[in-house]
């Protein structure tokens, strides 16, 4: 019996489908969550989701949010979250270049938390990519 899983963000729904397992970021540490889970609900940490479906495999990067398994289904809302696949790796390493560069600035201490902030999505979203591609 799958699990359906649900991830939204924001802006929009993200996926909607039945998987077989899921590799979750949490303040807890990474949880596994399998067909039968008993009830739960987690803050997520930024960090990569993983997702199983037969002998298929796909990475997500999420960022903040909560985590609820009920009876077979498995919802995230996500403050943010991008599938590997539609990461752009030229993109990740500009938005990493400016967060180095304005944390190098540093003008205020919001300013330096705002730019880290970005600086560890961008890592994240160039480790998921790579490893989306198999590289």
């Amino acid at each position: 019996m799958p699990l359906q899983l649900t991830v939204v963000t924001p802006e929009k729904q993200l996926l909607s489908e039945e998987v077989d397992e899921i590799i979750v970021p949490t303040t807890s540490g990474e949880l596994t969550i399998l067909p039968q889970h008993a009830a739960l609900l987690a803050q997520l940490v930024p960090g990569e989701l993983v997702i199983k479906k037969g002998n298929k495999t796909d990475h997500l990067v999420v960022v903040g949010g909560f985590l609820e398994v009920g009876k077979n289904t498995v919802s995230i809302l996500a403050d943010y979250a991008v599938h590997g696949k539609d990461i752009s790796e030229a993109q990740a390493q500009q938005a990493k270049d400016r967060a180095e560069k304005a944390m190098k600035e540093k003008k205020s201490d919001v300013d330096f938390a705002t730019a880290e902030a970005e600086f560890r999505r961008a890592i994240l979203e160039l480790k998921v990519a790579k490893r989306q591609k198999g590289i």
